[in-house]
């Protein structure tokens, strides 16, 4: 195996010769010259790991010859070399995109940490994280059999989504396989765990619930309204907890994250049931009862979630808060979002901006009905950096950019989440039934009970709405989807590894609530 290449260029190189000793000792191969002029010659017609230059060399400076090798090698990574501690010089390096930035009289490990950091870096990181996991893994592993509370499902969830990120920055992703497996069985028991749980939770005021859907307003976002500085609230629809947390460094570069916290979804875990009732602070069979009006049901074929803004207004008038100040927008197009931005001026006169991003729902559709976004986003990993990508061009990012600079609070959550599923189950039902791959709503349901599902047969235990006397819902666990006996085969190819919600599972359930407030 070739030996790492390290060019050093410095007018007293002879100087250095014990550093490059040490180097050479310690298995790097150094390349020595005494002007920057040479160094921008051997850094084109030779290959080379790492530079180290000095700035003060007479002739062709330091940030000169940097200048030239990033000109011919953007990649290459140089450290600077100065004797001097000028912020100006330091800026100007740093603005140069220099690798590392060492002043003299260097120290030994000082430069060999430089060295390993740039170009050790991954595998060290890689050998840190499969050793963190691996330590981590049995205690993850036997707290799945313990009784966990919805608090400790929802550190557990954390804790595997960190685990993901943190196996999925590593250069062979060799834990992968492994993490994907353990958050599998997580995702068996906390199914488990909800089906057991879900129905106490809404109808025993002793239970031990977590906060819901329906609570959110009320208690989280309600409470911050102020009258001398607006507050948002925005949406980004199907965010689930991961996706939350690859944006969330390039967002704390505006904001301090004050809270970041996670909530229950309620079932399902569908647009049209888990939004509305965000809106609304209701659950579904109270929005039928009292705003019918407003309620959509699945039987019907109008839009779910056109009346969210007459929801939050009465939610608002209710609770006692003036919804005269308010305002609400949709995003679905870049041209909404760029619409949104113009009319910014006008939504810092409002005490509540409430703005809904829909693209990551749009998003999970695409990747379903193309096979192109099938192949952009073919995992997990790929599926994150899209929503990344989509985040650093999006009017979300611009519109976070100009809160920030107004002094406002931001409160950041989603609807539900979303699961890549892969088990199909089988189910028979007429044509009123509903058309979502992971829950089922109807009379007369033709399915085998098993682990895989989670059936109720009074929805008024559950407050979802009740269509006829034998109405009951269906909700897939887990990894599992509905498929209709007809045409199954191409059904069940066309719908496996897709993204979809409805269901029970880690993903769907439990999502981000995160308030922000800016550091300027």
């Amino acid at each position: 195996m070739q030996k790492p290449q390290i060019l050093w260029a410095d007018d007293e190189i002879d100087l250095l010769k014990p550093h490059i000793l040490f180097l050479t000792g310690k298995g790097y191969e150094i390349t020595p010259v005494n002007n920057g002029l040479e160094a921008v010659e051997k850094a084109s017609s030779q290959q080379f790991d790492i530079v180290f230059l000095d700035e003060n060399m007479p002739g062709m400076t330091g940030l000169e010859a940097l200048a030239q090798i990033k000109a011919t090698k953007p990649g290459l990574p140089v450290v600077m070399i100065t004797k001097s501690e000028e912020e100006h010089i330091m800026e100007d390096a740093i603005g140069a995109k220099i690798a590392d930035y060492l002043i003299k009289p260097l120290n030994p490990n000082q430069i060999l940490l430089s060295v390993k950091k740039l170009l050790e870096n991954k595998r060290l990181i890689s050998e840190k994280t499969t050793m963190g996991y691996q330590q981590d893994f049995r205690n993850l592993s036997m707290a799945f059999n313990d009784h966990l509370s919805h608090e400790e499902w929802a550190e557990m969830y954390r804790k595997l989504v960190y685990w993901e990120l943190e196996i999925d920055q590593t250069e062979n992703k060799s834990m992968a396989e492994v993490i994907y497996m353990q958050k599998d069985e997580a995702n068996t028991n906390f199914c488990e765990f909800v089906a057991d749980n879900y129905e106490d939770w809404l109808n025993d005021p002793k239970a031990d619930r977590p906060l819901m859907s329906h609570q959110v307003m009320k208690k989280k976002v309600f409470p911050l309204i102020q009258t001398d500085k607006p507050l948002f609230f925005i949406l980004v629809d199907n965010l689930r907890l991961d996706q939350w947390k690859v944006i969330q460094p390039l967002v704390e570069e505006l904001f301090n994250v004050e809270e970041d916290e996670t909530y229950y979804a309620i079932l399902p875990t569908a647009t049209a049931y888990a939004r509305n009732a965000i809106f609304s602070g209701m659950m579904p069979s109270e929005m039928e009862k009292y705003h019918p009006n407003l309620w959509v049901g699945d039987d019907e074929d109008e839009g779910k979630n056109m009346h969210e803004e007459e929801f939050l207004q009465r939610n608002m008038q209710k609770n006692g808060v003036g919804a005269s100040k308010m305002s609400y927008t949709k995003v679905i197009t870049a041209q909404q979002g760029k619409e949104l931005l113009d009319r910014f001026n006008n939504l810092k006169k409002n005490a509540l901006n409430v703005v809904v991003f829909n693209f990551v729902d749009a998003l999970s559709h695409a990747r379903t009905d193309s096979q192109m976004m099938r192949e952009l986003a073919p995992d997990e990993s790929a599926y994150r950096s899209l929503t990344k990508s989509w985040f650093l061009h999006s009017s979300f990012y611009e519109l976070l950019k100009k809160i920030a600079e107004t002094g406002s609070q931001v409160v950041l959550t989603t609807d539900h989440g979303t699961v890549k599923v892969k088990n199909p189950v089988k189910i028979v039902g007429d044509k009123s039934v509903n058309s979502n791959l992971r829950y089922k709503a109807g009379k007369n349901l033709g399915f085998e009970e098993g682990k895989e599902i989670m059936v109720c047969r009074k929805p008024e235990r559950l407050f979802l709405p009740k269509a006829n006397l034998s109405t009951a819902y269906v909700f897939t666990l887990h990894d599992h989807f509905f498929a209709y006996p007809n045409n199954y085969n191409y059904y069940v190819n066309f719908y496996r590894d897709t993204f979809q919600h409805g269901g029970i599972s880690l993903e769907e359930v439990i999502v981000p609530l995160v308030r922000l407030s800016p550091k300027a």
